[in-house]
């Protein structure tokens, strides 16, 4: 009973005055090459981890597990699997339509129709964000980053953006009393 293992070691180390518990489980041989980097990349107490922990925090949430969770500002679509061969065709057991005043279920076939509107819209806009910007011009570039370079030029990118931001406040503010006077 590796849950109430678990149980009692997060009990003794919270008595104990820990701050690290032990988490025992067996995992099947196939998937612990896939289950372990997982887990490692949950752990550390830092932005990566608390990224990871956020991006996951819905899963115990959800009686199904999520396919897709397609988010507006004010609306979300939550497409349910597991997926389910019907004839040729993969269907999702259904969705969740969340906005203001509305909460909908939605059946597998609705769920797949709103799916691939949604998906079909992301790669319209998506397009027409790479032709506007001109990156069919630029050389394709790899998918990997250079991690500490790029999250430093990430951050000077941010601090810039956050100044500016703020003289423009700071500008709008004083316009806005020197129009009062």
């Amino acid at each position: 009973m590796p849950s109430i293992r678990n149980s009692v070691d997060r009990l003794a180390a919270w008595l104990a005055g820990r701050s690290y518990v032990t988490l025992r489980f067996t995992v099947h041989q196939r998937l612990a090459p896939i289950v372990e980097p997982l887990i490692e990349r949950l752990l550390p107490f830092d932005d990566d981890g608390e990224t990871y922990r956020c991006s996951i925090s819905q899963w115990t949430l959800n009686e199904r597990p999520v396919l897709h969770t397609h988010r507006g500002i004010i609306s979300t679509l939550r497409v349910d699997g597991p997926l389910q061969n019907a004839g040729g065709t993969c269907l999702p057991l259904g969705g969740l339509i969340e906005a203001p005043h509305v909460t909908a279920h939605l059946d597998p076939i609705a769920a797949r129709r709103l799916d691939s509107r949604l998906q079909d819209a992301i790669d319209e806009v998506i397009q027409n964000w790479i032709v506007e910007h001109g990156l069919y011009d630029q050389p394709r570039q790899r998918r990997e980053i250079d991690r500490p370079g790029a999250d430093r030029e990430a951050k000077r990118i941010i601090a810039a953006w956050v100044s500016d931001t703020t003289a423009d406040t700071s500008r709008a503010a004083s316009r806005e009393g020197a129009d009062h006077v």
